[in-house]
């Protein structure tokens, strides 16, 4: 997407196009959720991780080092 927001008709289009028919009430919901999305995505995009590691996973049940 682009700077320009999504609009209904644009959300609505791009649903079927995934398969996802969405009945016409819907169509400026989803679009207000796919702008709110993209923002938030687009901050996290912004962010400077710099030298920050990568979080580690623990799969539930395995022993892991709880050190920090």
């Amino acid at each position: 997407m682009s700077a320009v927001e999504l609009t209904p008709a644009e959300a609505a289009r791009w649903a079927l196009r995934a398969g996802l028919p969405l009945e016409s009430e819907r169509h400026a919901e989803v679009a207000a959720a796919a702008n709110h999305i993209h923002a938030v995505v687009s901050t996290l995009r912004e962010l400077d991780f710099g030298e920050t590691p990568p979080a580690t996973h623990i799969v539930e049940g395995q022993a892991g080092d709880a050190s920090l």
